[in-house]
């Protein structure tokens, strides 16, 4: 049997802002972007640019209990972890691209890791593994 995790939904306030963040700061690309007249929605994917694993699906909230969770879906914790094969070279994309760091780059035992905000506040790990972590030999 073969299974992997394809999307986590992010819920966003609003899917153009949500695109332009995550395609323009992150430079993530955008896979799908369909309408869905029936439940007036969109079905918005996006991913690291030739990444692998899962992709965000971007939930334009429709309740306000789900505009509640904007920003705050890991209750203040790290919520998403961005892999890299290269910590700096992103770090330095990353903080060009005005995207706020709110943790400094630090080494660790298990790698390189800083921690940025989304645009909602959601807050994000930038990781580059070390060699010999099981994460970095999961990855290849």
């Amino acid at each position: 049997m073969r299974q992997f995790l394809a999307h986590i939904a992010l819920v966003v306030r609003d899917y153009d802002e949500a695109i332009a963040f995550y395609t323009g700061k992150l430079g993530f690309e955008l896979l799908e972007d369909t309408d869905q007249p029936e439940q007036d929605k969109h079905w918005v994917v996006v991913a690291p640019r030739g990444g692998v694993g899962a992709t965000l699906l971007l939930a334009e909230a429709s309740t306000p209990q789900q505009a509640a969770f904007i920003g705050n879906q890991a209750g203040g914790r790290v919520f998403l972890f961005l892999a890299t094969d290269d910590f700096w070279r992103d770090y330095r994309a990353l903080t060009e691209n005005s995207v706020e760091f709110v943790r400094e780059p630090k080494s660790e035992g298990y790698g390189t890791v800083a921690v940025f905000k989304d645009l909602y506040g959601n807050l994000w790990d930038l990781i580059q593994y070390a060699p010999d972590h099981p994460m970095q030999m999961r990855l290849g």
